[in-house]
């Protein structure tokens, strides 16, 4: 049965490093995603720290408050 993630394939792409602590629940969570991600795929679970960016990604690209205030404050400004 294939699930309906919302991440699949991780880019690879230049990393910014940034360090920061999860909740042992969040990274629990993660852990689980991955394997989900694995056992739909076929190949190895990616490590839990390369799915954040995706998920970031993804959280923000479908936040339409985040989208619109976004695009707002790119528009030029009229007098």
């Amino acid at each position: 049965m294939t699930t309906k993630l919302k991440l699949s394939a991780i880019p690879d792409d230049k990393p910014v490093k940034l360090t920061f602590e999860l909740p042992a629940e969040v990274h629990r969570d993660l852990v689980a995603y991955a394997d989900v991600m694995a056992r739909d795929s076929g190949e190895a679970a990616p490590e839990p720290a390369r799915l954040i960016a995706p998920m970031l990604r993804r959280f923000m690209a479908t936040d339409r408050a985040f989208a619109r205030l976004r695009k707002s404050s790119r528009a030029p400004r009229q007098n």
